[in-house]
């Protein structure tokens, strides 16, 4: 399997997934369905009675589910459902009419933008536009000249005489890429992969392993195809044969939905549509984070940390504490370490006059030595082994004591944690960091019956959903900053990362994870900037920051210092420029967060979302947009270079020098370390205002408005108190731009344009006005 490299040693974790039994050559065939009967049809589509070919009969249901939304299900019980929905509701269809017409070897079942024709005999589900055009269908299985069939169609495989899991297959054409599947570290087109939707610590974030998987793929196709089940799915991605994608379901039932496109954008608007909006976090989430990092920490420290902050100028609205806020060797029972923070509430009270929130990590586990475990240990709170006993598990892979798991199917188990929770928020932390929660054993029980193989993956929705409730009732947002997650996570926004190794690979293989989690519907990413385990080299540690800088949402933390004057001074200015840059692009990033969840895009945008006809889009997995506008190429090479691509369809302009580039090419740059290869989209509107100490909380002050080439173009920069259209018309020698809102512009500048094309008038609001000079985005750059 993927997560088990050969001939090199690995850790067999306690929460590793149960492998699939191997079929020998004399095992039990798969039995695929071949042939039907239409048993029915209702306002929401048709149910089939179907025939095995081992003989035995079963049901399929084919829906609408939405516009542009197919589902299927098979099943031996029309009730059947997936075993994690005991402790949670995934996926939400709503009801939705089909037009179902009937033939006589064929039935068809329409939900607008999509339809399902059905073969009757020979079995077969073909999935077609509204244009006839075949969008997908399924395989009907693969035979190789020895007469092996190598793929799993629809069906069910048997060992022993027990079903142990459900498949479908989908013919895939030679061209066909497909992206998703959740933070996987890997290439961005998962062809050639095994995607396993089991939730990993991931060990440096550098392989298919994973915190958050979601079961859903988007192909280039045109469409997108999402697994309700929340068990070990496993997506052979053309990796068996290049010819199929394989699904294979170990759950009570084969529960999926085909989504229409066109576009990606348009799919990843039905996937929330069916799993839930993204929780867009309170404005001052966008500010910088600064953590403690991972090691001991004190009150007297914390406060060090935050005056010279503040004296050093340096942009940063939330002060992360991690593990050692508690008494070491009783994580996470959630108590202050009195002898090292021996008045939280003061500390908090002068931190939030200086303008900081502050960030408290925690995870769902206690060690056995925490003062608390004895009482939650009788009240059985904890997960429990199959003999009954309390499940104490090394889920710190040997480095600290094991740790009993928060049993969150017990109702009074998550009041008993919720109490824990409620005077932290109510003494003033404003967000808490919810770690691990990946650690459920496959042999653990739980409350209401649970396996830990049912309830593995969606144990971290659980955890995040708890925690977010209570800050809510306190705080009054469900903020939380988590790294594990599972289908319908853009609920709990923030997530990041993980602990990822401090290398130049591993930052590339960190912006990998997250373009690939933004292309599973999860808006809002982040990373630990600097990387996590061990100490960046200043090159490096500048480069990550100008990388975070520019990501959906930014945090400094590791196992060392990430803190700019424990770095060179030339590697510290760098650092804060990076991050004044941010804070002077807050206008539109914030309205790029208010437009992510509204649609379901990510904010970091790979560059299929936005040019999903452009082939190459498909591939280019170490740059993307930051919104529309932006294109932004991390360094990832100790040297400065990297190659960029220019996506179709518009011109660029570099941010740093003003020149102008077609689309559509490849550009081989070296970069100096004060700044990153950044490119504005020719014809953008960019709203900029001078970055404070924090993001704040009211609107935005007067902006200065940066059009990009004088050309015309539209914007719409979204505030708290409403939002602002704006507009650019070019009128040959004149430029007019109009706003319409409350956003207030105090300047009007021109970037990227020649003198033979600078525009002789410029009009804002009607009125004639100067067009000041722009300094560009890299003032620091030397």
């Amino acid at each position: 399997m993927p997560y088990r490299p050969p001939l090199v040693p690995y850790e067999t974790f306690v929460a590793d997934p149960p492998d699939l039994p191997m079929r020998g050559p004399d095992g039990d065939a798969p039995a695929t369905v071949v042939r039907a009967e239409l048993a029915g049809t209702d306002p929401q589509g048709a149910a089939f009675t179907v025939t095995l070919t081992d003989g035995a009969t079963t049901v399929v249901r084919i829906d609408a589910a939405g516009h542009g939304v197919i589902r299927v299900r098979l099943a031996d019980e029309p009730q059947a459902r997936s075993r994690s929905a005991r402790a949670v509701t995934l996926v939400h269809p709503p009801n939705h009419p089909a037009t179902v017409s009937t033939y006589d070897r064929y039935v068809r079942v329409s939900a607008g933008a999509l339809a399902a024709e059905i073969q009757l005999d020979p079995w077969r589900i073909r999935f077609r536009r509204p244009d006839g055009s075949l969008l997908v269908e399924q395989d009907a299985g693969t035979v190789d000249i020895s007469g092996r069939q190598r793929t799993l169609p629809f069906g069910r495989s048997t060992a022993d005489g027990m079903r142990v899991a459900w498949h479908e297959s989908f013919v895939a054409p030679g061209d066909e890429r497909f992206v998703g599947f959740g933070e996987k570290f890997t290439p961005l087109d998962k062809r050639g992969q095994r995607a396993l939707m089991w939730n990993f610590d991931a060990f440096g974030s550098e392989s298919d392993r994973s915190h958050k998987n979601v079961p859903f793929y988007l192909s280039n196709r045109g469409y997108g195809v999402l697994v309700d089940s929340g068990l070990p799915v496993q997506f052979d991605v053309c990796q068996s044969t290049h010819s199929a994608v394989q699904i294979l379901v170990p759950d009570d039932l084969l529960d999926y939905y085909v989504l229409a496109g066109p576009s990606p954008a348009e799919v990843l608007d039905r996937l929330d549509s069916l799993t839930g909006r993204p929780y867009l976090p309170p404005r001052w989430a966008f500010g910088t984070w600064i953590s403690s990092g991972f090691y001991p920490d004190s009150q007297q420290r914390v406060l060090d940390r935050a005056r010279r902050i503040r004296q050093r100028d340096i942009p940063c609205d939330v002060l992360h504490l991690d593990c050692y806020w508690q008494v070491a060797g009783t994580w996470s029972d959630l108590r202050w370490n009195a002898e090292a923070f021996p008045d939280p509430a003061g500390m908090l009270r002068t931190l939030a006059e200086q303008g900081f929130r502050v960030c408290l990590w925690m995870n769902p586990y206690l060690m056995t030595a925490s003062p608390l475990y004895d009482e939650a240990e009788r009240a059985g709170y904890f997960l429990r082994r199959p003999d009954g006993s309390t499940y104490v598990a090394d889920v710190w892979h040997g480095n600290y004591p094991a740790s009993a798991i928060l049993d969150l199917t017990n109702p009074h188990a998550v009041q008993w944690f919720s109490r824990l929770l409620r005077p932290l928020l109510e003494q003033g932390v404003a967000v808490f960091k919810t770690d691990f929660a990946e650690g459920v054993p496959a042999d653990a029980v739980a409350h209401n019956g649970m396996t830990g193989v049912e309830l593995h993956n969606v144990y971290a929705l659980l955890f995040n959903d708890v925690v977010a409730q209570v800050t809510e009732e306190v705080a009054g947002h469900r903020t939380v900053w988590a790294r594990s997650s599972y289908l319908g996570g853009q609920r709990h926004s923030a997530q990041w990362s993980g602990d990822v190794n401090a290398t130049w690979p591993a930052l590339a293989s960190t912006l990998r994870g997250g373009l690939s989690h933004g292309l599973s519907g999860v808006p809002f990413w982040s990373h630990d900037t600097g990387g996590f385990h061990g100490t960046p080299d200043p090159d490096l540690y500048v480069r990550w920051s100008q990388f975070g800088a520019l990501s959906p949402l930014v945090r400094l933390h590791g196992t060392s210092s990430r803190l700019p004057w424990d770095f060179p001074a030339s590697a510290q200015r760098h650092a804060v420029a990076a991050l004044r840059l941010r804070y002077r692009l807050m206008p539109y990033l914030w309205s790029a967060a208010v437009h992510a969840a509204r649609t379901g895009t990510p904010m970091m945008r790979a560059l299929l979302v936005d040019t999903p006809d452009d082939p190459t889009a498909w591939t280019s997995d170490l740059q993307y947009r930051l919104g529309t506008d932006l294109l932004v190429a991390p360094v990832v090479d100790p040297a400065g270079r990297r190659d960029v691509y220019l996506p179709t369809g518009d011109d660029w302009i570099d941010a740093a020098t003003g020149q102008r580039y077609a689309g559509g090419q490849h550009l081989r740059v070296t970069v100096p370390l004060a700044r990153i290869p950044l490119y504005v989209r020719r014809g953008a509107l960019l709203p900029l205002v001078a970055p404070g100490a924090t993001v704040g909380d009211g609107p935005f002050p007067e902006v200065t408005l940066v059009s990009w080439g004088a050309v015309d173009g539209t914007t719409v920069v979204h505030d708290v108190n409403g939002d602002t259209s704006i507009e650019a018309i070019r009128d040959g020698p004149q430029l007019r731009v109009r706003t319409r809102g409350p956003l207030r512009v105090g300047q009007l500048v021109l970037a990227g344009v020649g003198d033979d094309h600078r525009p002789g008038r410029s009009l804002l609001n009607g009125a004639a006005v100067t067009v000041g000079s722009f300094a560009g985005l890299f003032p620091d750059e030397d």
